[in-house]
């Protein structure tokens, strides 16, 4: 019997919510990627459920296909289509862990692969004059000015994710050391470097901002939101997002951005790949690797615009 609030089948339904709290409880993984892998499982499972599949078991490889046709026939993008493929494969494999399944026929699922496309970056000019706008806006020492200069300072400085940037706590910070602690993917922790703009922008929002939005409800966060809570990654992007959007001639576009920025300009400064990994809390190499490739990009570019033989 399907449940008639979803359209999924009680025992699709229930195996999706048992998939939901191994994501989080075991596998520590962030609101907002449980939120994506479920939604992508569940996709796939009213569509099968669509030719009748009303448990586990009866999920066949044809099943899969079938659904993956569906998604290139609706025209979506590789990258996509890749990524619904992966939250269902790992749900599959949790399936079988948990003897829901007997086998996992989506282990014959060939999805399309990635297409290579190079994150935006910011130009070290733009970067500059991101930081030079942003320090001339906290001359009246309004809260809101002060905290968007530390947060963009940090996102550059040290590469975090804007996750990881709302949960920073102040006692995060070595002031002394100038690093931080981040709390990363997999709840994995690792200590950062930041340089000295940094230190003086969130020492600025320390001493100037935060003591006007703190409530009782702020807690240990190191940012805050008007109400004195601790921010919420939705406005830190929208922040981030509408202040990139001031630069003007930039693909660069939210937090991200200015983490792609930071990592392709530490290598462009000569740093060791390995280094990078360890800054950026990439647990393979391969992904921090993506940056060499925009450097060369980049270098190409420069090459051909100046080499008279280019």
């Amino acid at each position: 019997m399907a449940d008639s609030s979803t359209g999924l089948a009680r025992g699709l339904r229930a195996a999706l919510e048992g998939f939901g709290d191994y994501l989080t409880r075991e596998r520590n993984r962030s609101e907002h990627t449980v939120r994506a892998y479920l939604k992508d499982v569940e996709l796939f499972l009213l569509h099968a459920g669509s030719s009748g599949v009303v448990a586990l078991p009866q999920l066949e490889l044809r099943h899969f296909r079938a659904w993956l046709g569906a998604l290139d026939a609706a025209g979506l993008s590789r990258a996509t289509i890749a990524r619904r493929s992966a939250s269902v494969r790992s749900f599959m494999d949790w399936a079988v862990r948990e003897e829901l399944v007997p086998a996992n026929p989506a282990l014959r699922l060939r999805a399309p692969r990635r297409t290579s496309t190079l994150p935006a970056v910011l130009s070290q000019p733009q970067a500059a004059a991101l930081f030079t706008s942003a320090a001339e806006q906290t001359g009246q020492g309004h809260p809101h000015e002060l905290q968007l200069r530390a947060m963009l300072e940090l996102l550059y400085g040290t590469g975090v994710r804007v996750g990881e940037l709302v949960g920073l706590d102040i006692d995060d910070l070595d002031t002394e050391r100038r690093t931080l602690v981040v709390l990363g993917k997999g709840a994995k922790e690792r200590t950062v470097p930041y340089g000295v703009p940094a230190a003086h922008a969130v020492e600025d929002w320390l001493r100037r901002g935060r003591p006007q939005w703190a409530t009782g409800r702020s807690g240990p966060a190191l940012f805050l939101g008007r109400r004195g809570g601790r921010i919420d990654q939705r406005a830190v992007r929208a922040q981030v997002r509408t202040t990139l959007d001031a630069l003007g001639d930039t693909a660069a576009r939210g937090p991200h951005a200015l983490r792609h920025s930071a990592a392709t300009h530490l290598l462009d400064g000569g740093a060791d790949l390995r280094a990078v990994q360890e800054i950026l809390g990439h647990s393979s190499l391969a992904t921090t690797q993506l940056y060499t490739h925009v450097s060369v990009d980049r270098l190409r570019r420069s090459y051909e615009q100046a080499h008279p033989r280019a």
